[in-house]
């Protein structure tokens, strides 16, 4: 005789609910993406690898996630699943969104010419299925966002997304930093490049606390000190936020304007700009956080 064991051994609704449809819809518009590619369109240089690899990295770990919601094996894992899934639908908003900027931008042409017109079309034909990978993402975070007086994840809350978004935008002001931003140039900018690395290791260990469910640890007063953080952080990009641009851009020890003699790609003004703009930012996100974690409250287990 069979006993019943409390419940389906299958959860259908991890491929029928409508954030399950989003994400049968990403793990299609993903392989067609990488598979247009790899098979005619091709790639090149480190903006076309960066490309492939969030299409292949988000597939995967897309995969991953309906796998385990269909067969209930993330009650297995000693992590918090839906602080997870909500960190890893926002990263791959924000990782899609860049590669279908940056593959059309670099790899799509109107004419033939030199690469032919099969190339060509499927060059355009993943630029589409990227766009539509980001829509797709876009839709599961903003069908598992935190709704007004709903209990949810902290990631799945306005403050949790900005975690998110800071660690991304911190990556590319690392990115400009390092294509000869001559950071190292005076001790003030050394600052700056200090404050990034402080506010972008303490902010991906709040999302990592997060996601393993340690936010409610007795000995520690996680909630306060995340606050505590972000007032310090904002404190932080306020003084980079002013340091950064007259270091750079002030005629004393800068240039103003950009040098004409500057070449493309390679010019020590632009990436400083780049980092200008994205301390902004990033100050910005900081602040709203700030604003937004005070009507918050931290659930560990969801």
């Amino acid at each position: 005789m069979m006993e019943s064991t409390g419940g389906p051994y299958l959860n259908t609704a991890a491929v029928t609910s409508p954030v399950g449809i989003a994400r049968l819809l990403q793990m299609t518009f993903g392989c067609a993406t990488f598979s247009l590619v790899a098979h005619q369109g091709g790639f090149s240089a480190a903006y076309g690898t960066f490309c492939m690899f969030v299409w292949t990295f988000c597939f995967a770990v897309t995969v991953f996630v309906v796998t385990c919601e269909f067969t209930h094996l993330h009650s297995c894992l000693s992590i918090s699943w839906g602080n997870f899934t909500a960190a890893f639908a926002m990263l791959a908003t924000l990782m899609s969104v860049t590669a279908a900027v940056i593959y059309p931008l670099y790899f799509v042409q109107l004419e033939c010419y030199p690469i032919g017109c099969e190339v060509r079309d499927f060059r355009i034909a993943a630029s589409v299925f990227a766009g539509l990978l980001f829509f797709a993402y876009a839709a599961e975070v903003f069908l598992t966002r935190a709704k007004p007086g709903q209990v949810t994840s902290y990631m799945a809350t306005v403050s949790g997304l900005l975690k998110i978004v800071q660690a991304f935008v911190a990556c590319i002001i690392f990115g400009a930093l390092v294509n000869d931003s001559q950071y190292g140039k005076y001790v003030a900018t050394q600052w700056c490049v200090a404050v990034y690395s402080f506010c972008f290791v303490v902010t991906v260990v709040v999302v990592a606390f997060s996601v393993t469910g340690k936010t409610a640890l007795p000995w520690f007063p996680f909630e306060r000190s995340v606050v505590i953080y972000t007032v310090g952080a904002v404190l932080l990009y306020v003084s980079a936020a002013v340091i950064w641009p007259v270091f750079c851009f002030d005629s004393k020890y800068g240039s103003p304007r950009r040098p004409s003699l500057c070449a493309k790609g390679k010019c020590p003004w632009d990436s400083q700009l780049v980092v200008a703009i994205f301390t902004y930012v990033n100050l910005l996100l900081y602040v709203v956080d700030l604003a937004y974690s005070q009507r918050i409250r931290f659930i560990s287990h969801l």
